[in-house]
């Protein structure tokens, strides 16, 4: 590897043969019969469909997966055609279960020598200051102080939040901010062996290209082995020097199907690849085109943002008087049309997210309004943070940034069937649903186990049960392979044509140029001003990948 490396850190090696995972509640393993070597040092791209196991993996090697008798039990036994022989997996048999060593040990016995980033930053922030929550797990490592404090900063610049103040509260972060954050954290940690869970999926392009310059810094100045999950290609494949695909399937679930060089698996198995829904540089996957276009006047209006305000903090109290909290956008003013997509995009931090909630009727504005009309409430009143729970999910449902936050349930049908039940409605979409959005086969299984990409669909899929009238998605296609992405998008543009209004925010241009409509841009100064998007596709017209330098010119 170039650069000079930290002698403090030594590179990890990787060891599985025949290891396979099955997670509580499960018939069939999330990964079977894997067979892989990773050299010290060696930097590995994972791909693979959503749902192959890719995260189940990085959880193994982090040494988090539970013990079998708190839930979930490694695959003892065997596997004919992706059901478990439960009776196997009972007993204790080694030599039937396979096995997964860091540096020829369990990775329970080799805590500190791997980092995981996992798909959820939130999960990850545990202190409420940043310079703190980065600092704190070179702190149970045991790294003298004044070194910690040393690798704090450094990381902070790595990762670009250098500029902020180190009690700055984490709560104040955006998603994107906090993914950062969680990335910061683990190279002031300086781990043999680094896990990557999709990191740049929920950053704007300029974020992605800083997080992976800093990652490849730190594989310069410390030769640490890296793994990381990916699934579009392109920002990675000048970092890493192996590509590992992982085999979709239920019999097979898990295994390797392609294992490679870059250049060699990127050039003799596009097709393959493709086909399993990998991201591959110059491929947009082929969606389906609004049948209906709303003409100037677009359609009926449902909702109306005028010179709107927001913030996610709380007002303070200031002796007998309220001081409303300094706001992170202002001067928003945006409608939302029956039939029609808002798409709400800009760099990390511009308040996007916020805005959402608040245009959702889920936060209340610092300054200006939120209307809804006599079409939309239905005799609700004209603010939709006034409306009871009820009122609210059956007129404007929201999927959350982090799907595990509207998660109620340990089963996924329960899940899907619990908003319409509450609402006293049919299940009549459910069945649809589970279909539409490859669900169906995990029917019985518990929410918080799914794969990333899993949990956003089904998140999208409960609140699409409710029947609302608009439809507020925060990351949408956040952890979908081209596949699934090209479902979704596809889905929703079926939504548009019948009369809903979707409201997106989203880093995904080519999203945003599927669905059309019109696109609000936040945080390029001035008054956001909304503008037309004509609905298709952007097709790449070069696989060179800028610098984060370049990108920011």
């Amino acid at each position: 590897m170039p650069g000079q490396h930290d002698g403090a850190v030594r590179p990890a090696a990787v060891h599985a043969r025949g290891w396979g995972w099955r997670h509580a509640g499960r018939t069939k393993p999330a990964v079977h019969a894997l067979d892989l070597d990773i050299r010290p040092g060696e930097r590995v791209l994972l791909l693979g469909p959503s749902g192959a196991g890719k995260s189940t993996l990085l959880h193994a090697l982090a040494g988090v997966l539970g013990d079998s008798d708190a839930g979930s039990s490694t695959v003892h036994g065997t596997l004919d055609a992706g059901t478990l022989d439960t009776g196997a997996a009972d007993r204790d048999d080694p030599d039937e279960s396979g096995e997964l060593l860091i540096d020829g040990a369990p990775p329970r016995a080799q805590r500190g020598r791997a980092g995981l980033m996992q798909q959820d930053p939130e999960t990850q922030v545990v202190l409420s200051r940043l310079g703190d929550d980065v600092a704190f797990g070179a702190e149970n490592l045991s790294v003298p102080r004044d070194e910690i404090w040393r690798r704090v900063h450094e990381a902070l610049d790595d990762v670009g939040l250098s500029h902020l103040p180190l009690n700055h509260p984490t709560s104040a972060l955006s998603g994107g901010q906090k993914q950062r954050l969680a990335l910061a954290g683990i190279l002031a940690m300086r781990p043999g062996l680094i896990l990557l869970d999709e990191p740049t999926a929920n950053l704007d392009p300029v974020g992605v290209l800083e997080v992976r310059d800093a990652v490849g810094r730190c594989l310069d100045k410390t030769g640490a082995t890296l793994v990381v999950v990916e699934h579009r290609v392109a920002a990675w494949k000048d970092l890493v020097d192996r590509i590992v695909v992982m085999q979709p399937g239920s019999a097979a679930n898990g295994a390797v199907l392609i294992d490679g060089t870059p250049d060699e698996v990127l050039e003799q198995a596009r097709g393959m690849l493709t086909a399993a829904g990998v991201w591959v540089p110059g491929y947009v996957p082929e969606t389906r085109r609004r049948l209906a276009v709303p003409g100037i006047d677009g359609g009926q209006l449902l909702l109306a943002a005028e010179k709107l305000a927001v913030s996610r903090e709380r007002p303070r109290r200031r002796g007998f008087r309220s001081v409303p909290p300094e706001p992170v956008l202002r001067d928003v003013t945006a409608q939302v049309r029956a039939g029609e997509a808002l798409t709400v995009t800009g760099p990390n931090g511009a308040g996007k997210s916020t805005f959402a909630l608040t245009l959702a009727g889920l936060l209340p504005p610092v300054d200006g309004k939120v209307s809804a009309t006599v079409e939309l409430s239905g005799g609700a009143g004209i603010d939709p943070f006034k409306w009871r729970a009820e009122q609210l999910i059956a007129r404007i449902g929201t999927v959350f940034q982090e799907p595990e936050h509207q998660f109620v349930t340990g089963r996924v049908l329960d899940e899907l069937q619990f908003g319409p039940r509450h609402l006293g409605h049919g299940e009549d979409r459910v069945d649809e649903l589970l279909e539409r959005l490859r669900l169906t086969h995990l029917v019985d299984a518990n929410p918080y186990t799914l794969s990333g990409g899993e949990k956003r669909r089904l998140s999208v899929a409960t609140v699409l049960a409710a029947h609302p009238q608009v439809l507020v998605l925060d990351e949408p296609t956040f952890g979908q392979d081209a596949n699934t992405w090209a479902e979704l998008a596809s889905f929703l543009s079926e939504l548009l044509d019948a009369g809903t209004a979707v409201v997106s925010v989203t880093h995904d241009e080519e999203f945003t140029h599927v669905l059309g409509g019109t696109e609000l841009r936040l945080g390029s100064g001035g008054r956001p001003e909304p503008r037309p998007v004509e609905p298709g596709l952007i097709v790449p017209t070069s696989e060179a990948e800028p610098t984060s330098e370049q990108a920011a010119t």
